[in-house]
Formats: C-alpha cells, sequence, structure tokens
C-alpha cells in the first residue's frame, strides 16, 4: 500500500513498514501544507493510508468520507524510539485497513 508519513513522524520510520510503499511529505514537495489541502492532494495521488502521530487528526477531518485510512500512532511523544514499538500494530491496522477508517497503533 502507498502511505503517506505525515510531517509529525520520523522519516525513518518508514524503513520499518515493509510491504508498503512509504513516502514523506517532504518527498511530495508538501511541507506545511494544511490538513485540508493535504487530505486532498493524498486523494489524487493515490495514497491508501496516512501514517501519523497526530491524535487530533481524526477529529478535525471526517475520517468516514476519506478515501484512504488514517493509522494514528499513539504514543508518549513522536520521536522514533517512541514510535517505533507502535509499528507492528500498525503494519496489522495496514493489513486490513480500508478507506475512510481509522486506526489507533499503541506501543506492544
Amino acid at each position: 500500500m502507498k502511505v503517506l508519513l505525515d510531517e509529525c513522524v520520523p522519516r525513518k520510520l518508514g524503513r520499518e513498514l515493509t510491504g508498503h510503499e512509504a513516502i514523506t511529505i517532504a518527498a511530495m514537495g508538501w511541507r506545511g501544507v494544511k490538513n485540508g489541502e493535504l487530505l486532498r492532494r493524498m486523494s489524487a495521488e493515490g495514497f491508501g493510508a496516512m501514517l501519523t502521530a497526530d491524535k487530533n487528526l481524526p477529529y478535525q477531518q471526517n475520517a468516514s468520507k476519506l478515501p484512504f485510512a488514517i493509522i494514528v500512532l499513539d504514543a508518549y511523544n513522536n520521536s522514533l524510539v517512541s514510535l517505533r514499538p507502535c509499528i507492528p500494530s500498525a503494519l496489522r491496522a495496514l493489513a486490513v485497513a480500508k478507506p475512510g477508517e481509522v486506526h489507533v497503533c499503541k506501543a506492544e
């Protein structure tokens, strides 16, 4: 699946999403783009999911109408060390995620 890594997620985390094409916002040239516009661009580019550490994002947008899933990494902070333990849960979520779903992944 084509997965967009939100700006709040360390780019190195993308290497751990085995079996998925992880692309950063910076690589897409979308730094600083606001959430609403970002979600529209994701739709146009065919992303299947967005990986974020922003726990508020699902409440700021009507996720059920989005053509991709949102995977929220729920950790103490957004450092690589804190987020890495969420990856097994995130990989399971990506395996079953459908458009419009929000999956919250905690450290294991």
